[in-house]
């Protein structure tokens, strides 16, 4: 439905409220007795005055004799009397016989009624055209909120939501409406807002993911040249040798911090990390802890994992591997035991040092971001180790479970069978 149709029935209504409205009133102010039909009465009356069977019934009168005397009446509503008549305004005619006037026909003045009459059909008129205004008006107020009001709420609710970040939820697409093409066209552009945002997030983890994981995979290689210069430097014979080996211990430790300032802001601000887990015989977990122990604090080669199939991403369980050896080399700094073992669903792998362990209290927090226990003051760590553990072990259908050994702490890994 179209405005101009509902403005056309508004004009053409108020024009015919008019113009009948000057009808009526014309007919008001125009009000007066039919002189023929008077005419006729008087002249039938005077024909057969004394004979009122023989008189006319088209008017509503009476007949006064010469004497004031009421003669006769056809209706109740006329008046009687001159007196009556002249208050009543009514007509009042000679009636002439061949014996001269006998007498006077009064007319009952029905101009009151007429105009009452007038009046009611007036008012009629006026009701029902305002009525039919009014279900106008109310069809335009309803036609404009569901053509206009609704649909720019609609839009402008949207505007709010697209700006708070809101992409998920489409907009309602209605061409029916004069916004039709805008709501289409808002909604492709929150499509293509979804897309480039998902797209630019997708970039920004992936660079911060790469950035992490090449920074975690620096700290292995540094951690073992700080330890072979260490080695250096107490077997080396002078003080050159020495101090040569002191600086490349001095420049693994400022490496170090670097890299694990840069991995932690790197950790810190991805939201998700790839975990693509595959199957794996299990003897790749012997290799991978010989990489990650380079000061030797276990006996690899007394450890016997049983021959199975796990389910595992190979790069992030040498993460878990090497950050639990890290903890244990840093919080700790004892022999570390290892065993493993067939546990329903699962390869258990056990890593256990002989420290000072950690409050009790405190072991469900440890596998929270920025979570450390107590006992690491003074000691460098920005408490994303063991949730990085647990989020990588999670993700390959495992679990990582932490307890005290008294003496000791012990990190143990589930990783599932297949």
């Amino acid at each position: 439905m179209k405005r101009a149709p509902f403005l056309i029935s508004i004009i053409v209504s108020f024009v015919l409220e008019i113009i009948l409205g000057i009808i009526i009133i014309g007919k008001i102010g125009n009000i007066e007795q039919d002189t023929v039909v008077i005419n006729e009465c008087l002249k039938i009356v005077a024909q057969n005055y004394g004979d009122t069977d023989s008189y006319s019934d088209k008017l509503e009168y009476s007949i006064i004799d010469n004497d004031g005397n009421f003669i006769f009446s056809n209706s109740d509503k006329v008046s009687v009397s001159v007196n009556e008549a002249v208050k009543n305004n009514d007509t009042m005619l000679d009636i002439v016989t061949d014996d001269g006037v006998v007498g006077k026909l009064v007319i009952r003045n029905t101009s009151e009624e007429m105009i009452n009459r007038y009046k009611e059909n007036l008012k009629l008129m006026l009701f029902v055209f305002t009525a039919v205004q009014l279900v106008i008006v109310l069809s335009f107020f309803i036609y404009l909120k569901r053509t206009i009001t609704d649909p720019f709420n609609k839009l402008n609710s949207f505007a709010v939501r697209v700006a708070g970040g809101n992409l998920d939820i489409p907009l309602e697409r209605d061409k029916k409406n004069i916004f039709g093409d805008f709501t289409e066209a808002f909604d492709i552009m929150r499509s293509e807002i979804k897309i480039a945002r998902a797209a630019e997030k997708k970039a920004y983890d992936d660079k911060n993911e790469m950035v992490a994981q090449l920074s975690h995979d620096i700290k292995t290689p540094v951690a073992s040249i700080k330890s072979s210069s260490e080695i250096g430097y107490e077997v080396a014979k002078d003080d050159k040798s020495k101090e040569m080996f002191n600086q490349i211990n001095i420049k693994s430790d400022q490496l170090t911090t670097l890299v694990d300032n840069l991995f932690n802001s790197s950790v810190s601000d991805v939201t998700e990390i790839a975990v693509n887990p595959f199957e794996y015989s299990s003897n790749i977990i012997k290799e991978m802890i010989v990489n990650s122990d380079y000061l030797f604090k276990s006996d690899v080669s007394e450890l016997l994992i049983p021959e199975c199939r796990i389910f595992a991403d190979k790069l992030r369980l040498q993460q878990v591997i090497d950050n639990l050896f890290m903890n244990s080399y840093k919080y700790a700094g004892t022999d570390i035991k290892l065993s493993a073992e067939i546990n329903e669903d699962y390869l258990v792998l056990r890593i256990a040092d002989k420290g000072p362990g950690v409050k009790d209290n405190e072991l469900p927090l440890l596998k929270y971001k920025y979570k450390r226990g107590s006992n690491v003051e003074g000691k460098d760590g920005a408490g994303l180790g063991l949730y990085l553990t647990d989020y990588f072990l999670q993700n390959m259908d495992g679990k990582l479970a932490l307890e005290n050994c008294n003496p000791g702490f012990a990190a143990i890994i589930y990783l599932r069978l297949i």
